[in-house]
């Protein structure tokens, strides 16, 4: 082979070289985001007293839980695109928005409370939450397979159940601005139920697409 002709394949080859995983899955995120945007104005939109309700520490406890997991998520989601990538020393992220709703947990625990414990837990929109975080969290999932699928991750459904998890947890922050229960009993409860629920379909989803 030629010296020219071998720089111009090399340069071929350079030039159709697979973008970064994490740009992949940005674009596709940011792709999807619309379809979740018009799911939530469509049925829920942002609840009317959110103005007063910003100066409720416990309102935007909601939203540190709910993006600490989204970015825990995506980071984790990006270690285990790699073939040789393991949960090992990873896993302790997705422990972060557990240790701040455990905080807040606690410092509610601590004020005296108008409710008893059990109807704050109960809350009024457990109905709405079980569904709304689920349906605006699939096209996120959706989203975020196909942005891992340019990866190579050893355990498929592992890092299947991983994109469950960053897609719930920015569907819980568009619904965080909608819930009126602002609770952390609430937020335990049946925002994590919904969290689960996502993360047990990108587990069974992220099993057969994301198969190298």
């Amino acid at each position: 082979m030629e010296t020219d002709q071998l720089i111009r394949t090399l340069a071929a080859d350079n030039a159709h070289r697979a973008r970064p995983v994490g740009f992949v899955l940005a674009l596709a995120l940011l792709s999807a985001a619309p379809v979740s945007l018009a799911i939530f104005f469509a049925g829920l939109g942002v609840r009317p007293d959110v103005m007063t309700a910003m100066h409720n520490p416990f309102f935007d406890l909601k939203f540190a839980v709910t993006l600490a997991l989204a970015i825990s998520a995506i980071a984790v989601s990006l270690h285990l695109s790699r073939p040789e990538a393991s949960l090992a020393g990873w896993a302790w992220l997705l422990l972060i928005p557990a240790g701040i709703l455990a905080a807040g947990i606690s410092g509610e625990m601590m004020l005296p409370q108008r409710l008893p414990m059990m109807t704050r837990m109960v809350g009024s929109n457990s109905r709405i939450c079980l569904t709304a975080i689920p349906l605006m969290s699939l096209p996120l999932l959706a989203a975020a397979l196909i942005g891992l699928r340019h990866g190579a991750p050893a355990r498929p459904a592992v890092a299947g159940a991983i994109a469950g998890l960053l897609s719930a947890g920015l569907a819980a922050t568009l619904y965080a601005s909608h819930c009126t229960d602002d609770s952390p009993l609430f937020v335990a409860t049946w925002y994590s139920i919904a969290t689960a629920l996502v993360t047990a379909i990108g587990a069974l989803a992220g099993s057969r697409m994301l198969r190298f």
